[in-house]
């Protein structure tokens, strides 16, 4: 089966798409956000903090580069303080994507395209021991997505 390595430098245009990098804007309960990354960054901020809304309207490396002061105890979202790191976390980033994908039609296009492929995410090195996504979890949350939107679109 061919492999498809996700990353925003790539020179497949599917591997730049699916990034959470790329700037695909999306709405989630009522919040504008610019991309996945600015969304993951973003809520390592209490509701409030300037950070915050900053990394909500950031892109790519801008947003990544938002939280390295964050404390990454917690996440919030809606009032609540979620555990970092956590299967709530990650069920929370997954609605991110999956927000991306359901509002941005070229981004689920490029998702589609990857029909037959394993989806990898390698940098060249480990997850740092604090990431907010696992690699295995990111591949998996796209993997599901795609393969469930294949099979309603039979």
């Amino acid at each position: 089966m061919p492999i498809l390595n996700i990353g925003s430098k790539s020179d497949d245009w599917r591997a730049c798409r699916l990034s959470n990098f790329s700037a695909d804007a999306f709405m989630l309960n009522g919040e504008r956000m610019a991309s996945v990354e600015g969304f993951i960054q973003g809520i390592k901020f209490p509701e409030g903090h300037l950070a915050r809304q900053q990394a909500f309207e950031s892109v790519g490396v801008g947003a990544k580069r938002m939280s390295k002061k964050a404390e990454r105890r917690f996440v919030w979202w809606k009032g609540r303080a979620i555990s970092y790191g956590s299967s709530e976390h990650h069920e929370l980033i997954e609605r991110s994507i999956r927000a991306k994908f359901e509002q941005n039609e070229t981004a689920m296009d490029a998702l589609l395209a990857t029909r037959g492929m394993t989806i990898t995410h390698d940098l060249g090195h480990s997850d740092p021991p604090n990431t907010s996504l696992p690699a295995k979890v990111f591949c998996g949350i796209l993997t599901r997505i795609r393969e469930e939107t294949l099979q309603a679109r039979k």
